[in-house]
């Protein structure tokens, strides 16, 4: 093997390596998204039963 063949091949190699970290970047960046809207998500239900509570609460006091 020559060295034009051997800076090709490692030039694919480098290549291919910097595609696959480029898609587990991506991929670690969904996930990260994804959580944070989930825990978005869970924030408001857990602000709209609080709400509810209180509510409830005045409702039974006769407050509001």
């Amino acid at each position: 093997m020559d060295s034009q063949n051997i800076s090709y091949n490692a030039g694919q190699a480098k290549g291919q390596a910097q595609e696959k970290a480029s898609n587990m970047m991506d991929k670690a960046s969904n996930a990260a998204q994804s959580a944070k809207e989930s825990m978005q998500e869970t924030g408001q239900q857990m602000k709209a039963k609080a709400q509810g509570a209180a509510d409830a609460v005045k409702n039974a006091t006769g407050t509001n």
